[in-house]
């Protein structure tokens, strides 16, 4: 029997760093899976969109909003014109959709961003380059932001990550 993926715990990387998000503020779950993150934001109080290609397996309470989209079909970011106070990606990786992502940030907002990155391949799936960030690569997506918090290497001696947090203008001078 597998992992029930409506009881899988919120990342410690994206709950951490939750508190950069301003209260209240709008959040988009970018590839949200079954939810685990956009429930995080929706218990601290935010509204949160949660788009993904399939929603039929999202599991959010009422008032969450649900965007299904395929976000590498070529079709046009289907958010254009909106602006979030965070944009929050995990275990996701599409190159094309950098420069929305980052439009997709208000000023103050924050990136919460944590997915597998070169060396993976050592560990399992995913081992496609196109699916593991350069070295650094965060780091370069995130030039502009002020960078809070960036990890770039093994965690546990199962895979490889880069995390970044960071804010779309001056960063907060503590963490609530």
């Amino acid at each position: 029997m597998g992992t029930d993926p409506f009881r899988v715990a919120p990342s410690p990387w994206i709950a951490r760093f939750a508190a950069l998000v301003p209260a209240g503020g709008a959040v988009l779950d970018l590839a949200c899976g079954g939810g685990r993150h956009s429930r995080l934001f929706l218990d601290r109080g935010h509204p949160v969109t949660a788009m993904d290609r399939d929603v039929s397996q999202t599991r959010l309470a009422e008032g969450a909003e649900l965007v299904q989209a395929d976000l590498e079909d070529g079709s046009p970011w289907p958010l254009a014109g909106r602006s979030f106070d965070a944009v929050v990606v995990t275990n996701y990786l599409w190159r094309p959709l950098f420069p929305s992502i980052l439009a997709s940030l208000k000023p103050g907002g924050a990136l919460l961003y944590e997915t597998f990155a070169d060396g993976n391949e050592k560990f399992g799936r995913p081992a496609n380059p196109d699916h593991l960030l350069r070295r650094g690569e965060l780091l370069d997506l995130a030039r502009g932001l002020t960078v809070v918090a960036y990890e770039d290497g093994i965690e546990s001696g199962a895979k490889v990550v880069q995390r970044i947090a960071a804010i779309n203008g001056p960063g907060p001078a503590t963490l609530a």
